[in-house]
């Protein structure tokens, strides 16, 4: 397991873990950075269909577990089972936090992350029905710009985050950014 205070001081410095498929872990601050800003609103029409119609229900840390094994559950994951148990501790400190969507009782899919001061770290994102953890992310990002998040990094950008705005910026105006976000003071997630 990765010690929670080193995890902490990783993503403090701009810094997160992934493991390859024989299960080394290694360090990685990618350059550029994708961030979703928060001052701007970006939700896909899809998606706010979705939450007009109440499809999903989105809670906090109802499944912790069930999610980042829901976004290990792959061919391919840089999720093995050291990183799993070192974000469950991270959980039962409160750092990491999940977003729960539901299909009535049934976990249809959700997101998990760190946060550290104003900054929130999304690390990783599953579906097992058709737009649940687009609707996680939207609840996320109202969920941050409700309690004074400034930062939502999202590590690399890919086209399902791009419709939610996301951009590519300098990892020297990310740690900037970076250094900002973590010694906010914010309303807690939960």
């Amino acid at each position: 397991m990765i010690e929670p205070e080193i995890l902490v001081s990783g993503y403090a410095a701009g810094y997160f873990p992934m493991a390859n498929e024989e299960g080394e872990i290694s360090w990685y601050s990618p350059d550029p950075r994708a961030i979703i800003p928060l001052d701007i609103i970006k939700i896909p029409r899809s998606t706010r269909q979705l939450l007009k119609k109440n499809v999903f229900s989105v809670r906090v840390n109802t499944q912790f577990e069930g999610v980042i094994r829901g976004c290990a559950s792959r061919p391919r994951t840089w999720i093995s089972e050291e990183i799993i148990q070192s974000y469950m501790e991270l959980y039962r400190l409160g750092y990491a936090f999940s977003f729960d969507a539901y299909d009535g009782d049934h976990l249809a899919g959700g997101l998990y992350g760190v946060a550290l001061g104003g900054a929130f770290f999304g690390e990783s994102m599953f579906s097992n029905k058709t737009g649940a953890s687009k609707v996680a992310l939207a609840v996320l990002i109202k969920t941050l710009r409700q309690r004074g998040y400034t930062l939502l990094d999202v590590q690399f950008l890919t086209p399902h985050l791009q419709m939610f705005g996301a951009v590519e910026i300098p990892r020297s105006e990310y740690l900037d950014l970076l250094k900002r976000a973590v010694k906010k003071d914010v309303l807690p997630i939960l």
